[in-house]
């Protein structure tokens, strides 16, 4: 009898994991999904579909954690970008997405968290790949989520590692994001069961020349001709911690006062405050980069201006941030000096990274 039991209990959870780990396909119809009008649901090449025009939309009432995450995209010659969106919470969520019009370019496809309704692709340049997308027919999208990493495939082709989802969310709602116009259809989910895994904030980087925290203020519209730099010392600044690599991810942690338009967000800035204590007169090669503009001061004085927005140097500048892209030699003073840098941004990826060597 012992050992009826048992086998009943093992077949009965042996079930359970099966059914919880069933694919299940969500069929393109409006009753199974969270629009308004960006979505036209509609019978196209004998398959159900939805155009989705300039938005995301999401599945009503599910939640996914871990699993297989896939779609079918139309072939697309003209400038566009269809993916997939997961664990959102409120305004940030994770994404990824085809550039279908970049077919054998290094960023056909790319990875990016959002913060706060802002997309952050410059700042994570390490997270994009080449792809030859089909001219005619159907491009098929996989992801495969487990916790903290996600295997991205296209066509069956295992194309991008993410090795480490930026957002922090370990649960959220699943869905669908295009820029301009793209056709979709045989959206499937797959759970699968994985062992708890605590997904934890920023660690502080082991490289001791890393600024691995800053003092930021929050954001206010950017308007040059009234900038007043004298505030540099009045502002009300809270400590944030920056990745391992030192980026700050600026969008995730304060939220703009107008966002989700691309380059059609008006400019705003924050302040950022580093103190540098010396214990005598020396000189320190300060490495950096930001997104998209920058004024550097050093104890109230400006010592650099830049812009590294996107297409600022060009059609095909992507404005792409790395740690030793500027130099900057700063003549510190015996005893405390104050690094202020202004970080200016209207779309793409607000960050700022640096170091101190």
């Amino acid at each position: 009898m012992t050992r009826f039991i048992f086998s009943i209990f093992t077949l009965l959870s042996f079930q359970s994991t099966i059914a919880q780990n069933l694919e299940t396909k969500i069929n393109m119809v409006a009753s199974n999904w969270n629009y308004s009008k960006e979505a036209t649901f509609e019978k196209f090449d004998n398959r159900e579909t939805v155009l989705l025009n300039n938005g995301r939309i999401t599945v009503k009432n599910h939640k996914f954690k871990n699993g297989i995450i896939e779609v079918d995209v139309l072939a697309n010659g003209s400038r566009s970008f269809a993916g997939i969106t997961f664990r959102k919470q409120n305004q940030n969520t994770e994404e990824v997405y085809m550039r279908l019009h970049k077919s054998n370019q290094v960023d056909a496809v790319q990875y990016t968290p959002i913060f706060n309704n802002e997309s952050n692709w410059q700042l994570y340049k390490e997270y994009q790949a080449l792809v030859s997308f089909k001219k005619i027919g159907w491009n098929n999208l996989r992801i495969e989520v487990k916790n903290k990493v996600a295997d991205v495939f296209v066509n069956g082709k295992k194309i991008l590692t993410i090795n480490e989802l930026k957002t922090n969310q370990d649960i959220g709602e699943i869905g669908l994001f295009a820029l301009f116009s793209n056709r979709f259809s045989n959206f499937k989910i797959t759970t699968t069961n994985l062992l708890e895994q605590k997904i934890v904030d920023n660690d502080i980087s082991t490289n001791s020349s890393i600024i691995n925290k800053w003092l930021v203020t929050k954001s206010k519209p950017y308007n040059e001709e009234k900038f007043n730099y004298n505030s540099l010392y009045s502002e009300d600044y809270v400590e944030i911690k920056t990745e391992t690599s030192g980026l700050l991810p600026i969008s995730k942690h304060i939220k703009r006062t107008s966002s989700g338009n691309f380059e059609q967000n008006k400019e705003e800035y924050v302040i950022t405050h580093k103190n540098i204590y010396v214990d005598s007169d020396q000189i320190k090669l300060f490495s950096f980069d930001y997104s998209d503009k920058i004024i550097v001061y050093l104890n109230g004085s400006p010592i650099f201006k830049g812009n590294n927005a996107f297409r600022s140097k060009g059609l095909q500048y992507q404005g792409h941030i790395d740690i030793n892209s500027n130099k900057l030699y700063l003549n510190l003073k015996k005893g405390n000096n104050t690094l202020h840098c202004i970080i200016i941004d209207k779309a793409n990826g607000w960050g700022l990274i640096g170091k101190l060597d």
